[in-house]
């Protein structure tokens, strides 16, 4: 197996912020578009391949201009997770709560003030689904918060005690989605991870009759992943298979290690997933150049997806906090991983 390459992701060239390349958290292949979203603002952004290898020609898509959030249109989503089917784009917010941040300025008062404060946004409840023409969204379907999967997991005997929890302390945290069909989607948790198990939801979801721009969570199945104590950060489907991103929860650094939850996709009939059913990828993440060293609390991988038509099995993998040897000095331009899967 080779050690992998990079390749350029070019934002703010075609229309496009420039801003878009900071905090990317999920990412999808959609033959020679590349769909990305970022953990901040509420929008996804479209490259296209360009001849040189890397992708360009960006493209910004409000999301509260595709569909109706709950909290209006300028909220952020977080959004954390991307798939592509025959017709539809999904993404995935994170349903997270979020404890307010220490900076290193607050005196003790305002330190011990922001870490009781812990808010719940509703835009991140969602889970949407966008029809595409020809590259271009079009107006969509939404889980919103109300009835959507925190409300299904408030009674849950294994996930109800976390609902409540933020996300870095260990709480309820989507990170990952892959979309089975149309009425069938599976879902990362980066958190909680129970006793080292990792969980990953099948959501089975239904249109709403006389409301095109809702859908309906009819049912919610577990699934327990042994990562090594890590929670999952992306899902990604491979044939039949299905890759686990994994990654450390809560706030701290840790490793980032790729699995393959063998034929997961066709066949899903016990809830705990180990053993000969789980393999752990031996990949190299994150690549970096020679010389360079790893940047404490940066280049942490938060999205991946296949390649389609590469000389070899690769997935594209992005970071969230990219490191600076990562950028380039324009501003607006960020490298992405290109890295072999095991045969």
């Amino acid at each position: 197996m080779t050690a992998g390459r990079q390749v350029e992701l070019r934002f703010g060239a075609g229309g496009g912020p420039d801003n878009a390349l900071e905090d990317l958290s999920a990412i999808c292949s959609d033959g020679s578009w590349l769909w990305i979203a970022g953990d901040e603002a509420p929008r996804v952004e479209r490259l296209a391949a360009s001849k040189d290898g890397g992708y360009d020609d960006h493209q910004s898509y409000m999301l509260g201009d595709l569909v109706d959030l709950p909290e209006g249109r300028d909220e952020e989503i977080d959004v954390e997770g991307l798939d592509r089917t025959r017709d539809h784009l999904w993404l995935v917010g994170s349903h997270s709560r979020t404890r307010k941040k220490v900076d290193d300025k607050d005196d003790d008062a305002e330190a011990v003030a922001n870490l009781r404060t812990v808010r719940s946004r509703p835009n991140r409840h969602v889970l949407i689904r966008l029809p595409i023409d020809n590259g271009e969204p079009g107006r969509g379907s939404l889980l919103g918060s109300v009835g959507g999967l925190s409300d299904m997991l408030s009674t849950d005997e294994h996930l109800a005690p976390f609902l409540t929890v933020p996300s870095k302390d260990n709480g309820l945290d989507v990170e990952g989605l892959a979309v089975i069909d149309d009425g069938t989607v599976l879902v990362g948790l980066r958190g909680p991870v129970l006793r080292g198990w990792a969980v990953i939801l099948e959501l089975r979801l239904d249109d709403v009759p006389e409301r095109p721009d809702r859908l309906a969570l009819r049912d919610c199945k577990k699934y327990f992943l042994r990562l090594d104590g890590l929670g999952v950060r992306d899902l990604c489907r491979d044939g039949d298979d299905l890759l686990v991103l994994a990654g450390a929860t809560m706030d701290l650094d840790g490793p980032t290690r790729l699995y393959r939850w063998h034929g997961a996709v066709q066949e899903r009939k016990m809830p705990v997933i180990r053993g000969e059913h789980l393999t752990r990828l031996d990949v190299p993440l994150p690549l970096r150049p020679p010389g360079t060293e790893p940047e404490e609390g940066r280049d942490k991988a938060e999205g991946i997806t296949l390649l389609p038509n590469a000389a070899e099995s690769s997935v594209l993998v992005v970071y969230d906090t990219p490191a600076d040897a990562r950028q380039r000095d324009d501003g607006r331009t960020v490298l992405a991983d290109v890295v072999p899967l095991p045969r």
